[in-house]
């Protein structure tokens, strides 16, 4: 019964769209259930948290979004082991995972569309210089940009944050001649909006692990 809840719940997203589901507060079974359910994208945001499961679940056809900050004095024990590192926002980071990364990884670059204190990422207006300078590095391979929304926003305020970040995306796009062709954004409360805006990736925890249960 959970199963066809889950999957009843999966055929309500497009097709073209990808759940990352957001694993920080549920166990290695719980991710088994999704992966069998045909959620294969799994997206953690502890490194310690994402070492057990990745352990545990290594028979699985998983792939593996780090979606969380990724501090530079722990990204060696995940670098080689992530699909996706969906919080690039530092030239640092990138360095380091250029230098000891053993094949490109590709990326997302974390955006602060809001300019919010309390969150990481790039500055919307920084976004095109810092992606012009990873460039440079032959093991980052810069697939999209990933931001999320000032909580408790209305319709119409979400609809016009995701879309700023659909709008710069495009705008580098033509700047730089090169394609980003993912945008990860929208969570359990807003992924709706973060889709009608162009969204490729959503990261949804709540809404999916409450079908377990």
């Amino acid at each position: 019964m959970v199963r066809e809840d889950l999957k009843e719940f999966i055929k309500t997203i497009p097709s073209n769209v990808t759940i990352v589901a957001a694993s920080k507060y549920v166990g290695a079974d719980d991710v088994k259930t999704l992966a069998d359910a045909g959620i294969t994208d799994i997206g953690e945001n502890r490194v310690e948290s994402f070492l057990h499961k990745y352990e545990e679940l290594n028979n699985y056809d998983i792939k593996w979004h780090f979606i969380g900050h990724l501090q530079r004095n722990k990204a060696e024990k995940v670098i080689d082991k992530i699909d996706f590192l969906e919080s690039l926002d530092s030239l640092k980071l990138a360095e380091l995972i250029n230098t000891r990364r053993l094949r490109p990884l590709k990326c997302f670059v974390e955006v602060s569309i809001n300019l919010e204190e309390n969150k990481n990422g790039v500055p919307y207006f920084e976004v095109e210089s810092f992606i012009k300078q990873l460039l440079n590095y032959k093991n980052i391979d810069i697939v999209g940009l990933m931001m999320m929304a000032i909580s408790n926003s209305d319709h119409d305020s979400l609809c016009e944050q995701f879309k700023k970040l659909r709008l710069l995306r495009d705008d580098i796009e033509r700047k730089l001649n090169i394609k980003l062709p993912y945008l990860s954004m929208g969570m359990s409360e807003d992924y709706q909006e973060a889709i009608t805006e162009g969204a490729t990736h959503i990261r949804l925890g709540r809404i999916l692990f409450n079908l377990l249960n």
